[in-house]
């Protein structure tokens, strides 16, 4: 509101969140209760933001919608591509994946197209005296914010006991529910995981999720260094093509697990109608649920969900 009286401008205001409780925040505790970790922003990008936001332009009879992604896109004779910021730090990309065509045609990233780096667009805010020039960056889950994800999970999904074992099968220790924990994600008592006293000294080691069995409710945890914690192979479900002339095998491509995550060199294939992607080495970190999204360059080619099988 102070920034549209500083500019002279009309405020339009547009309040979606029974939609966005509908469309994104079921849908998350939904993919968390099955034992899934979801991306959520990748979602309400495509179902909220960019639909209703043009849904509502076209009633004004504008031309284009604007937001502050840090990405660009471009036009060429074959559609619009979607490509990478060039402030890496803040590359939002990775949260576009799901656009289709018809998405980016209508819509501008005046950052991105002004190859604008986070200081130099707080510069220009502090410069027309906007009040939030300084502000922090936002964090945490798109519209909802940086929240504590166990706790806003216990909103809607029930603790369910159950044990944790070794990479070799052996029961340590007692969880809360497979949900509340991610691949990759540190353990330990502050997340109601209760390791035995008799494994911490013989181990005295950092412990880490390795996986999840979900019909067992099992909890594999193991030390930093152990290879169970690495993958690099894995099932990509509910893939968009940003251009869909897009023909597999995919090379010399990257792939990203995570927001500003490594690039990782990759290749993807089709085998049995299921789209493969194997990456030239392995990661830790890989949970099911997650996004995939695929570069080549600075071009977002895609993405989609990750699955072992």
């Amino acid at each position: 509101q102070k920034i549209a009286a500083i500019l002279n401008i009309p405020l339009i205001m547009l309040n979606y969140e029974k939609e966005y409780k509908k469309n994104v925040i079921e849908p998350m505790f939904k993919s968390y209760s099955s034992g899934l970790t979801p991306n959520p922003d990748s979602l309400c990008n495509k179902i909220i933001k960019f639909p209703f936001l043009w849904k509502e332009a076209k009633k004004l009879g504008v031309d284009y919608i604007a937001t502050g992604h840090y990405a660009k896109i471009k036009k060429t004779k074959f559609g619009f591509k979607l490509l990478k910021a060039k402030d890496k730090t803040k590359d939002q990309s990775y949260f576009l994946y799901d656009l289709k065509q018809k998405d980016l045609q209508h819509t501008l990233f005046p950052i991105g197209e002004a190859n604008l780096i986070k200081e130099k667009v707080r510069k220009i805010a502090k410069k027309y005296n906007f009040p939030n020039w300084n502000k922090k960056s936002t964090r945490g889950i798109c519209f909802v914010g940086k929240i504590n994800m166990k706790s806003f999970l216990k909103q809607k999904i029930k603790e369910e006991k159950g044990l944790i074992k070794d990479p070799e099968g052996e029961i340590i220790g007692e969880h809360s529910g497979i949900m509340f924990y991610t691949i990759g994600e540190r353990i330990g008592q502050k997340i109601s995981c209760y390791i035995n006293k008799e494994y911490k000294n013989k181990i005295r080691k950092k412990l880490y999720v390795a996986d999840k069995i979900i019909k067992k409710n099992i909890l594999v945890v193991a030390p930093f260094e152990h290879n169970i914690l690495k993958k690099d192979s894995f099932i990509i479900r509910k893939i968009n093509w940003i251009n869909k002339k897009l023909k597999l095998p995919l090379i010399n491509i990257k792939v990203r697990i995570r927001h500003l995550g490594e690039l990782i060199p990759a290749f993807i294939i089709k085998k049995n109608n299921k789209i493969f992607c194997k990456l030239k080495k392995a990661i830790k970190g890989l949970a099911e649920g997650q996004s995939a999204v695929i570069y080549k360059g600075n071009e977002v080619l895609g993405g989609g969900e990750i699955r072992f099988k």
